[in-house]
């Protein structure tokens, strides 16, 4: 088998989406490669499905990080937030297989990349997160999913049950993009002018800034809630950093901003969640080492 393009986007779009980080999505692919690649010409010509091979390897394999990640995390300085990713097209742009199961239980590559259903992902365990991600998301049978996670079908379909739940208890009402990008667009004003008054005004009463710095630089250890807080802290960033620039971007498929300095340097990247049109929810990476792709 020669090493397709497509091939390697549908093993990075799986990985990501188990994984909430780029960098390590990228190391699983290349661990599977290395795997595929290190058999002998023999077994891979026995191997009647390559693509197939690689979406399992690459899943085992995130199973495994996923598994050992928990006490990592436990360790890390501020809240864990997923790696944000540009480039949109690149990680929606592989067409999910059929679903063999009913429809509505199907979710969107675009939903499913984005910030909010990341951090519902992260809720999860590890075996619920593998069965909701290549059943729901790219509609691999249970019968799939149990061989990688080591349960029966029937034992899979009940973790990816538990696993809707969670998404059906955080899930909001998902606005019209074109809105989602009018309400980030006038918050950027705002902020750039430096406008208390405008800033509260799209903010969700009841919003919360959460923020991930991983002890690598400055950044709220704890999420801040409401409104005017959120505003006062922001404008509090902005007269620190007199030179910052806000620009709005793509983020995880959803309008979002992106905060520079003078030199053009990445300091901050923000996704952001819509209710309404106000903003209820923004998460900011600051970590320098989930910020390498924005570079």
């Amino acid at each position: 088998m020669n090493t397709q393009v497509g091939d390697r986007a549908l093993l990075l779009n799986v990985a990501y989406r188990l994984l909430g980080s780029a960098s390590d999505a990228e190391d699983a692919v290349q661990e599977a490669y290395a795997r595929w690649y290190g058999m002998s010409q023999r077994r891979r010509d026995d191997v009647h499905a390559p693509t197939a091979w690689l979406v399992t390897t690459v899943s085992r394999i995130c199973l495994d990080l996923l598994n050992s990640a928990r006490a990592r995390r436990e360790r890390y300085v501020g809240e864990w937030l997923p790696e944000p990713v540009s480039a949109s097209t690149f990680w929606t742009s592989h067409a999910a297989l059929e679903s063999v199961g009913d429809p509505a239980e199907r979710v969107s590559l675009d939903e499913s990349l984005s910030m909010a259903l990341l951090v519902v992902l992260e809720s999860m365990t590890p075996a619920e997160r593998v069965a909701f991600v290549l059943h729901d998301v790219f509609g691999y049978p249970f019968t799939d999913v149990g061989d990688i996670v080591g349960r029966s079908p029937q034992a899979c379909r009940q973790l990816a049950s538990a696993a809707r739940r969670h998404v059906r208890e955080q899930r909001q009402r998902r606005v019209r993009p074109e809105d989602h990008a009018h309400v980030v667009a006038a918050f950027r004003t705002a902020w750039q002018a430096g406008d208390l008054t405008g800033l509260i005004r799209w903010l969700d009463p009841d919003a919360t800034a959460i923020a991930d710095g991983g002890g690598q630089v400055s950044a709220m250890l704890n999420p801040v809630h409401g409104a005017e807080p959120i505003a006062k802290l922001l404008l509090g960033v902005g007269r620190r950093q007199h030179d910052l620039t806000i620009d709005t971007t793509t983020v995880n498929a959803e309008p979002g901003l992106v905060a520079r300095d003078a030199a053009g340097s990445v300091l901050a990247v923000m996704s952001v969640a819509v209710l309404d049109d106000h903003i209820d929810r923004i998460w900011v990476m600051r970590n320098p080492a989930k910020l390498t792709t924005w570079r």
